[in-house]
């Protein structure tokens, strides 16, 4: 059995990201565009969104709660990240 190495690994999964992102970019857009209460809504749920990432990611890296090793860090935080990032396409995908 091989090992592969965990930054190739890494940067599969970090161009994934990138993907879901830019679909979720997309359907915010969308629903910003269409404008009244909801984009609001977004708009707000958007902004806070980002300031709670911004002190979680790093509160979970300084507890060691993303893993130990720089590549575990990496992944750990990849894995917070994409959750969030689902969360908010299959939020923004239900009719």
């Amino acid at each position: 059995m091989t090992r592969r190495d965990p930054w190739t690994s890494l940067a599969f999964d970090t161009w994934a990201l990138g993907i879901e992102a830019s679909s979720v970019i997309g359907l915010r857009m969308l629903k910003l565009a269409a404008g009244g209460a909801e984009a609001q809504s977004e708009a707000q749920l958007m902004i806070g969104e980002k300031v709670a990432a911004g002190m979680a990611l790093p509160m979970l890296a300084m507890t060691g709660q993303l893993g130990a090793s720089p590549p575990a860090i990496a992944k750990g935080a990849l894995k917070h990240l994409r959750r969030k990032v689902r969360a908010n396409r299959r939020r923004l995908t239900r009719l």
